[in-house]
């Protein structure tokens, strides 16, 4: 399944075609078979409350959603070798690097999941 991920409070599209991992085998494979992330691209991972970035190959930008889809931390630039959760998340949306810097996405934002497929 792919989603559209726009941030309503900023008026700015997050992610035009994102995979979904809403099973424990795609929740536990991630990114981690990937060696990059397009523009665009990204992966929602639901239920989710915290990631790691052991064996990634590249760096990632980290939202954390409540059940509503707000946000409710962000960390960008994750590098590979890091974790990082939020106990308050329901799921969590790993985008491209700089994501979140160029749309300017911030703790309390609103953000739109629309299934694509």
């Amino acid at each position: 399944m792919k989603i559209q991920v726009r941030n309503l409070t900023r008026n700015a599209v997050l992610a035009e075609a994102a995979s979904v991992a809403d099973t424990s085998a795609s929740r536990r494979t991630g990114l981690l078979k990937h060696t990059s992330l397009a523009a665009g691209d990204g992966l929602w991972i639901v239920p989710c409350e915290s990631v790691h970035s052991f064996f990634m190959k590249f760096t990632i930008d980290v939202l954390y959603l409540d059940r509503k889809h707000k946000v409710q931390k962000v960390r960008p630039e994750m590098v590979p070798w890091r974790a990082s959760a939020c106990l308050t998340a329901h799921s969590v949306l790993e985008l491209p690097a700089g994501t979140i810097a160029r749309t300017g996405t911030q703790a309390g934002d609103q953000l739109e999941i629309t299934n694509l497929s």
